[in-house]
């Protein structure tokens, strides 16, 4: 017989049954870990901080702090009646507000479209961001408006009326119905006198690495230790008695603001975890060796179409690109009266089975993370970086769309969608592609061993392939722009990654024609799947759909674009297409750049859904001004990929008279799914941007923002605050705010060279400029116009470094270059000068190997987290950090680089 053993807390039942000897053994948790795990210390320490944690609970005082929380009854039976608002808690990370956002939000006497505002910790009672909660409305004449105002730091209350948009509905919480909480990056501050301690613990206000997060009390015996270090916290409560919720220590990341702790912190607070696979789930991958390497199966050579030998297929992606999920074909049919085009798709539902171990974690993940130097894949190498990815020269299994297309007007005659076996035969990446459609020169690695005669044949059957591509994607935007679709515009700045996939820069993308080309064909085929598999499973496919943005959060675009002297039309897509094409500057391209990138702010998110959920007239695409629209191209690094690809198998199986090969998920089972995919995406699209501003602060920390002229920039103004100006740096892709009026009332005067400084003075804000005036006279700052910057880093020891913008100038920047040319020069500078670095870096190679025996090792939790080789951008850093402290002129060298 197996003996059990039962852990309890309750005393009582330990007393009464530890001494029965029945097989079955009663002990306290404390006895659990010593008898059982006396070295698993982290358990232990664990164990200790919630013990404390309940003992002083439990002798905390009686005074109360906020007022009780309705019960549920009585919240429900609010709702229903109007009385109350329902909703999700969004405060703001900037000032001491927070909003209530939910669709369709009113009550029978007030319009709640946009939302409810809740002001101060007192109103929100104990509720914690991301809480759904229950909130009364107060009486109309304490109602408030939004600050306005540029606030650094959290919570500075700006009185007056000046510093605040015209009220809004404003409520207190009175309920919560659904507690969010998180594992929180906490950092335990530099201990005072203010914090009690007892002679076996002590009692921290430990400080969230999010702003938007309470201070959180935490019982430990180990706060000296931990001073400065970032710690995973959990919370427990929250009583009416207590200021701060009461929490405990899950684990430490590690020293505040050292580089693997703050790329694990960013993790953590999007709550994302990506151990390595398991070797359960590596058991299910196919083996592929140089002893035994993969091969085709001829099974599956039977059953599939195959291209190899009939299709010129390839494949565009970035640069270094290992995961390539899409290749592309077109050629001329019936003596050039047609044209097939070709988008194959790596079949990586092939290799996971639904239900499988690997496919659960990749259901879990549900997308490949991507951060400034490294990615965490959603499926394990041997599929993502090999058997999956559609390689050049290799045999692969894809699933593809062909159309056969008029070869004059490019309409549809028929589509087929099938299981392809395919080889590609160039990877090209976008650059090179890009060049030989301009009829440059450039060398195609798979020509390189041929004859010339060969070369130059194969060469121009490529070239001819890409104009017919291109010719081909320019209809199909054409089409689309006709419907309305949008060209917006974002902030993307991507990391540069050499062939090891190191990162050696960090710079905004540079648009091609040849993206627009690549992306109209994987929209193409995303919309004809998509229609695919809604007619065959109308209550059953998984879609995307992008709702229209509501009109009031345009109102910021079209009041800045009518002080610029253009009418933004916003009524419908198209309506906005149209009048964002003709808001254009001839002396100055940013202002549209500008605008659509207002436009993109202003829109909703697109999100996936099951068609059983929405009516048929809610599946439409704005952004794409499309009817139906799904993701299938990118299966190896998004789960909603994979789904699509299941339904569009089982919809060629109905086709086929077969029926589906299994049970298709419910209506229900697929509304789960596509809702645990977007809240996964909203997580990788912050981490990937956190990540990005974290590597934008390594690269100006690194420099003195006062003698080095690579931290002066040119800037935009796009938005006028009464203390401030919003701006856009181009040459670093970076936005932030510019104050024109300091804590101590001070405001920024400009000489007659543009030259600014802070003088005694006042400020005013018009619709379209800011006014400040001193003893040196008057200055004006307007909307659109070029003014010079210094960028430097404010570092805080809780909080994730920030950029901090200083405006130094009122004029362009001296060295700001005509935009037509600055894109390339930007590119070619940064890459230089990162070369400079990595040479530095190299050079200093042995001195780093000598010091690294007294540098402390990684934990086992920093090697779980870092996936990506050495080395990278990290341990370049720390090397050029050394190097700078040894040689005081490479130190300025170093310092040359840029974001």
């Amino acid at each position: 017989m197996m003996d059990v053993v039962m852990i309890t807390e309750d005393q009582d039942a330990v007393a009464q049954y530890s001494s029965l000897n029945s097989g079955v053994y009663v002990i306290s948790v404390q006895d659990f870990l010593q008898n059982f795990w006396p070295e698993l210390q982290a358990a232990h320490d664990l164990y200790s901080s919630l013990s404390q944690a309940l003992q002083e609970k439990e002798s905390e005082g009686s005074q109360r702090e906020f007022a009780e929380h309705l019960p549920a009854e009585v919240l429900e039976a609010g709702i229903k009646s109007g009385r109350y608002v329902k909703g999700s808690l969004n405060i703001n990370k900037h000032h001491n507000e927070a909003f209530i956002m939910t669709e369709g939000l009113s009550n029978k006497s007030t319009d709640l479209s946009c939302g409810v505002l809740v002001c101060g910790n007192k109103n929100r009672n104990r509720a914690v961001h991301g809480d759904v909660v229950v909130v009364e409305l107060l009486p109309k004449s304490e109602w408030r408006g939004k600050v306005t105002a540029l606030v650094e730091g959290q919570g500075e209350e700006k009185g007056g009326e000046e510093n605040q948009s015209k009220p809004m509905p404003t409520g207190r919480v009175v309920g919560i119905l659904q507690r969010n909480w998180r594992d929180y990056v906490v950092t335990f501050p530099p201990r005072d006198g203010t914090q009690s301690q007892s002679r076996n613990s002590q009692r921290i206000l430990a400080v969230p690495w999010d702003r938007r997060i309470p201070k959180i009390r935490i019982s430990t015996q180990q706060a000296d230790a931990l001073q400065d270090h970032r710690v995973v916290v959990r919370i427990d409560s929250w009583e009416s008695t207590s200021l701060y919720p009461n929490g405990h220590s899950v684990r430490v990341l590690g020293r505040a603001g050292e580089l693997e702790t703050e790329v694990q912190t960013i993790l953590i607070e999007n709550c994302i975890h990506v151990p390595p696979f398991s070797d359960a789930q590596l058991r299910e991958m196919p083996g592929n060796s140089p002893e035994k390497p993969w091969r085709v199966d001829p099974a599956q050579v039977a059953e599939r179409r195959d291209l190899r030998e009939t299709h010129l297929v390839f494949s565009i992606d970035p640069r270094g690109c290992e995961d390539v999920d899409d290749t592309l074909s077109v050629r001329s049919l019936a003596g050039g009266k047609l044209l097939e085009l070709g988008v194959h798709i790596a079949d990586v539902t092939h290799f996971v089975a639904e239900g499988s171990l690997t496919d659960l974690e990749a259901r879990s993940r549900a997308t490949t993370y991507y951060l400034a130097d490294r990615r965490y894949d959603m499926l394990p190498a041997v599929l993502s970086a090999d058997l999956c990815s559609l390689l050049g020269g290799v045999d692969r299994y894809a699933m593809s769309v062909l159309w056969e297309l008029d070869a004059h007007s490019l309409a549809v005659n028929k589509v087929w969608y099938g299981r392809t076996l395919i080889r590609s035969s160039y990877q090209l990446h976008y650059e090179l592609a890009q060049a030989l459609l301009n009829g440059e020169q450039a060398e195609v690695a798979e020509l390189a061993e041929l004859g010339p005669e060969e070369r130059d044949a194969k060469l121009a059957q490529l070239t001819q392939a890409l104009e017919m591509l291109t010719h081909v994607a320019r209809h199909l935007r054409a089409q689309r722009d006709r419907g309305g679709a949008l060209e917006l515009e974002g902030v993307e700045v991507r990391a540069q990654l050499d062939e090891e996939r190191n990162i050696t820069a960090l710079v905004p993308r540079q648009p091609l024609e040849v993206h627009e080309t690549v992306a109209e064909c994987m929209i193409y085929a995303n919309h004809w799947v998509a229609r695919k598999i809604q007619e065959t499973f109308p209550h059953q496919a998984l879609l995307r759909r992008h709702p229209p943005p509501r009109q009031e959060f345009f109102s910021q675009l079209v009041d800045i674009a009518a002080a610029r002297g253009f009418a933004i039309d916003t009524r419908t897509n198209k309506a906005l297409a149209e009048s964002l094409d003709q808001a254009v500057d001839p002396q100055d391209p940013l202002v549209n750049r500008l605008l659509r990138m207002m436009a993109t702010a202003a829109m909703s998110q697109a999100l996936y859904f099951s068609t059983g959920l929405e009516s048929q007239d809610q599946y439409y695409h704005y952004g794409l001004a499309l009817d139906r629209y799904t993701h299938f191209t990118s299966p190896i690094r998004r789960y909603a990929d994979m789904v699509v690809h299941r339904l569009l198998t089982a919809a060629i199986d109905v086709d086929r008279g077969a029926g589906p090969g299994r049970a298709l998920a419910s209506n229900k089972e697929l509304e789960e799914t596509a809702q645990h995919i977007n809240n996964r995406n909203r997580a990788a699209q912050q981490a990937q941007k956190m990540s990005t501003l974290l590597f934008q602060c390594l690269y100006f920390k690194e420099r003195d923002p006062q003698t080095d002229q690579r931290c002066v920039a040119d800037a935009v103004i796009y938005s006028i605050r009464n203390n401030g100006v919003l701006v856009f740096v181009p040459e670093y892709g970076v936005k932030g705010p510019v104050y024109l009026r300091n804590r101590e009332g001070q405001v920024v005067s400009a000489g007659q060279d543009g030259s600014c400084e802070w003088q005694s003075g006042s400020i005013r804000q018009y619709s379209d400029h800011v006014t400040t005036t001193s003893s040196g006279g008057s200055s004006t700052f307007r909307l659109f116009s070029h003014i010079t910057v210094r960028i430097s880093v404010r570092s805080t020891s809780c909080h994730a470094d920030s950029l901090n913008l200083e405006v130094i100038s009122n004029k362009p920047h001296a060295g700001a270059e005509p935009q037509q040319a600055q894109s390339q020069s930007q590119s070619q500078s940064r890459s230089q000068l990162v070369q400079e670095v990595v040479r530095l870096a190299e050079e200093a190679y042995q001195q780093a190997q000598e010091k690294a025996a007294r540098r402390p090792k990684l934990s086992k939790e920093e090697k779980e987290f870092s996936q990506s080789k050495t080395p990278n951008l990290y341990s370049l850093l720390e090397e050029v950090r050394e190097l700078a402290l040894l040689d005081l002129d490479g130190a300025a060298r170093v310092c040359a680089t840029t974001a």
